[in-house]
């Protein structure tokens, strides 16, 4: 069988070694390791370096001793009641714990040398091993996150200057979805979890069960309530319902959104649908949460049937993308629709429009310059849209999924803007209507059908529900 489709920000370079993550000795080892990067992150924007000897930015990536001056008192991991204090072993609420200092996840490891790859958690690379073993037997590179949010502008920056007279070139943050056209698809898979991982810890303060503060476990990989800690004061309290048994919340989490390519009988037409927060003339394939209690192929029928009104079948898998804004799953399908149904625009407070447009329309626009460009104005009215604040404020003020589900399919503007994106006077020479780029799954959806290498075809079979 041929490999699956990769899109964009998939294809994850790293080895994650999720099972050194509860290994205090390894993981502060490793943090200190000559190989060692760090990507560092402010409010959600990745820090980008541009080189002094060219124009281009990409993805930057610090050392240990550039960063050390952000990172907190030693140890980084297993930190103790008192500062510089190491912590009890075998204390599951303390496994690789940071109580101070600012976040900072392990992401993995980038195995480089094609005969000492894949380590597995063997004898070689066991957390029960000696981490200087361990050390030893990894070669590659390390990488690390660090979520600067709440350390001051002046600190960072002094540390990013020295870092630029060390090693030459300028660093600077920038817009997370526009950086990601500077992007080739290592950085983009790389910076697609550690983006991920940054929120996930910046939005989760507190404890759904008891409001306790939250503190992190694993690398940054797990949280837990700070009420369980040997040392704390709980009289008085009942004890937090999370002391016992499994809980979701603890385990950063990926919302699964459906989007699809909806195709008609003959094989010859798309239906592709516009909402409202959108730029003029731009469409995409609709999107939706799934809901608990429902398969993809479910979610895929109702939200159609939700939105404009349209009964499919024949619902097909064609390929995932995880899409970090904040930690989504996208999921892709083509679907069989009956295009001489009436399509409804008025069931979806959202839905401003949704048409069938034909292969040769889809593809007059793919082969415009412009037909699935976004324009840096483009690319911050989404993140505004979409997230409406700064990540790493507190749960109450996070966007609703809606909004961000939506803004999944393609891009979006804030309220008011429309009218005057609208009212510019388009070239002569503008696409008639205009579609997400191939690095959306959206993008690749509608492409890849467009030149007949996926989905429903005029020769292929329409009929069969799942």
């Amino acid at each position: 069988m041929g490999e699956a489709y990769v899109n964009f920000l998939s294809g994850s370079p790293l080895n994650r070694l999720s099972w050194l993550r509860t290994s205090q000795p390894f993981l502060n080892a490793i943090a200190h390791a000559p190989s060692t990067r760090w990507l560092v992150f402010k409010e959600g924007q990745p820090l980008l370096h541009t080189q002094p000897s060219a124009s281009k930015q990409s993805l930057a990536r610090l050392t240990t001793s550039d960063v050390k001056p952000l990172l907190g008192p030693e140890p980084f991991f297993a930190q103790g009641q008192q500062e510089g204090e190491l912590a009890q072993p075998d204390v599951p609420v303390l496994e690789a714990a940071r109580l101070r200092g600012p976040p900072i996840v392990f992401l993995g490891l980038h195995e480089t040398d094609a005969d000492s790859s894949n380590a597995l958690p063997s004898s070689e690379f066991s957390a029960k091993t000696s981490a200087e073993t361990v050390i030893t037997n990894i070669k590659g590179t390390p990488y690390f996150s660090l979520d600067v949010s709440d350390i001051t502008s002046a600190e960072v920056d002094k540390v990013l200057q020295a870092a630029a007279t060390r090693g030459g070139g300028e660093f600077q943050f920038s817009e997370p979805r526009a950086a990601l056209a500077l992007f080739d698809a290592f950085d983009a898979a790389l910076s697609a979890e550690a983006r991920s991982m940054v929120d996930w810890n910046a939005r989760n303060k507190y404890c759904p069960s008891c409001g306790s503060p939250v503190h992190s476990l694993w690398a940054g990989w797990k949280l837990t309530c700070s009420s369980l800690l040997p040392w704390a004061d709980n009289t008085g309290r009942k004890p937090c319902p999370t002391a016992h048994g499994l809980h979701n919340f603890a385990h950063p989490r990926t919302d699964a959104v459906v989007i699809m390519a909806v195709i008609d009988e003959t094989g010859d037409k798309i239906l592709l649908g516009r909402n409202k927060k959108w730029p003029g003339k731009f469409y995409s394939c609709m999107a939706g949460f799934i809901e608990p209690g429902e398969s993809f192929e479910d979610a895929v029928k109702r939200e159609l049937w939700e939105e404009a009104g349209v009964k499919v079948w024949n619902v097909r898998y064609h390929s995932s993308q995880p899409w970090p804004y904040p930690a989504n799953l996208m999921v892709g399908f083509y679907a069989i629709a009956n295009s001489s149904q009436p399509l409804r625009t008025d069931l979806d407070n959202e839905l401003e429009d949704a048409r069938w447009y034909t292969r040769q329309e889809i593809l007059q626009v793919l082969a415009h310059r412009d037909g699935t460009t976004l324009t840096r104005r483009d690319q911050r009215e989404l993140a505004a849209a979409a997230e409406k604040s700064n990540p790493n404020q507190q749960q109450q003020q996070q966007p609703t999924p809606s909004s961000t589900a939506n803004a999944l399919a393609g891009d979006a503007v804030k309220a008011g803007e429309k009218e005057a994106a609208n009212a510019v006077q388009e070239p002569p020479s503008a696409p008639p209507f205009k579609m997400p780029p191939l690095t959306a799954i959206a993008g690749v959806l509608i492409a890849e059908w467009a030149h007949g290498r996926a989905g429903f075809q005029p020769d292929a079979p329409k009929r069969g529900n799942l």
